[in-house]
C-alpha cells in the first residue's frame, strides 16, 4: 500500500503529485526543484540551486526517518548540461560512499525556468 508524504519543510507540489510516496520499505522522491520553502524563491547559481535541491529531498526523506544514506537511485534534470561540473561539485558533498545511482540528463525546459530538478529513490 501506499502511503503519501508531505512536509512543509519543502515546496508543496505544484500539481497533482505528492513530495514523495512511501510503498513498503522504499521511498519514491519527487523531483525536487531548488525552491526554498520558507521563501518560494530560488538561490541565484548553480551550486547553491543544487544544495536547495538536495536540502528539499533530505527534508522529504526525514518524514520517513531515512536520510540521504538512503539513498539508491537519483536523476538530475538540468536545462543545461554545461552544469553538470559544479553540479557534480556540490552534490558529491552530499553524498557518501557508495554513492547512489544516477542519471544525468540535458533537458529541454523546467517547471518555473529551474535550471535543476532531482528526484530519487530510497530503501530503508
Amino acid at each position: 500500500m501506499k502511503q503519501p508524504i508531505s512536509t512543509p519543510n519543502a515546496p508543496a507540489a505544484i500539481g497533482p503529485y505528492s513530495q514523495g510516496i512511501a510503498a513498503g520499505s522504499t521511498v519514491y522522491v519527487s523531483g525536487q526543484l531548488p525552491i526554498d520553502p520558507a521563501t518560494g524563491t530560488m538561490p541565484e547559481g548553480i551550486q547553491a540551486q543544487t544544495a536547495q535541491a538536495l536540502k528539499n529531498i533530505t527534508n522529504i526523506l526525514a518524514e520517513q526517518g531515512m536520510t540521504l544514506d538512503n539513498v539508491v537511485k537519483t536523476t538530475v534534470f538540468l536545462a543545461d548540461l554545461a552544469d553538470f561540473v559544479p553540479m557534480n561539485e556540490v552534490y558529491g558533498q552530499f553524498f557518501s560512499q557508495p554513492y547512489p545511482a544516477r542519471s544525468a540528463v540535458q533537458v529541454a525546459k523546467l517547471p518555473k525556468d529551474a535550471p535543476i530538478e532531482i528526484e530519487c529513490i530510497a530503501v530503508k
